[in-house]
């Protein structure tokens, strides 16, 4: 482990694997054999990855439920020269997790907060889902009631970044089910148990997504994330590119236009073909 001397002690920041134990880096593992305190989410579930690393330490717990509660016993820990790495049930502290007034006060405190990076389900899922990566936008998980959850997803349907979620198994195919009826055609990419034996993924429309978590009950269990395509503006052309358009159009078809235009124009073929279509109709 890298050594970070200052008067206090330090916190590590320990991404755990989201499911393949095969995932955890040897700098991890090495860090949770180094540390004075291990605070973890749930200490049984940690303390049976520790075993399985044959590493015995001292834990504590802290979780969303008692964070609050445990910050100032951590913070004093830290400021009494301890080493100690924060650790999630899986995957990246902080990121839908516990941590965040943790990092936050030991930040404002001068006190060391270092990364010790890895597995995270939102970037695996991105890395395989075939929509955009280039901006993004986590919003974690959406309200359990349906009004609240509709009112969330109204809010999110003009978001031109891809739009990722986590969801749970009782309640992926009600969120499915609001998420055609609001977004409509737009490209889902549906991920379940990721890096684990049963792994699944799907991608489609909404309501394909919907109908192929209803053709199997397995394909509604594990934890799930879900990626949803961006809203797609039209270009806005201006009245010499919009007479390229219409030339276009007296003489090929909405979809040769949209080809023909993306190659004088330097602008995305599906957008102005969107464009060529609206300009089709009046």
């Amino acid at each position: 482990m890298q050594s970070h001397k200052t008067d206090t002690g330090c916190l590590f920041i320990v991404a755990t694997p989201i499911g393949n134990l095969g995932d955890f880096s040897a700098r991890a593992i090495e860090t949770l054999s180094n540390v004075d305190l291990i605070a973890a989410e749930d200490t049984r579930r940690t303390g049976a990855l520790l075993t399985h690393l044959g590493i015995k330490k001292k834990m504590l717990s802290l979780h969303s439920h008692n964070e609050a509660m445990q910050l100032n016993r951590v913070i004093s820990e830290l400021q009494a020269g301890q080493i100690i790495a924060l650790v999630s049930d899986a995957g990246t502290p902080l990121i839908s997790d516990p941590g965040f007034p943790l990092v936050r006060e030991a930040r404002k405190l001068g006190i060391p907060v270092v990364p010790i990076p890895g597995a995270s389900a939102v970037i695996t899922a991105l890395s395989i889902a075939g929509l955009s990566c280039e901006r993004f936008a986590f919003e974690g998980f959406l309200p359990a009631k349906k009004s609240a959850r509709r009112q969330k997803l109204e809010q999110l349907k003009a978001e031109q970044r891809t739009l990722v979620f986590y969801e749970s198994p009782h309640r992926i195919s009600a969120m499915m089910a609001d998420v055609s009826a609001i977004f409509g055609m737009r490209n889902t990419f549906i991920a379940r148990e990721l890096t684990k034996i049963y792994e699944q993924t799907m991608i489609g429309s909404p309501q394909e997504c919907l109908d192929w978590l209803a053709a199997s009950d397995d394909h509604r269990k594990g934890e799930f994330v879900v990626v949803i395509e961006g809203e797609q503006v039209p270009p806005q052309v201006t009245h010499d590119e919009e007479t390229v358009l219409r030339t276009l159009l007296k003489y090929l078809s909405v979809k040769d236009a949209s080809r023909a235009a993306s190659q004088i124009l330097g602008q995305p073929r599906k957008q102005l073909y969107q464009h060529l279509l609206a300009l089709s109709a009046k």
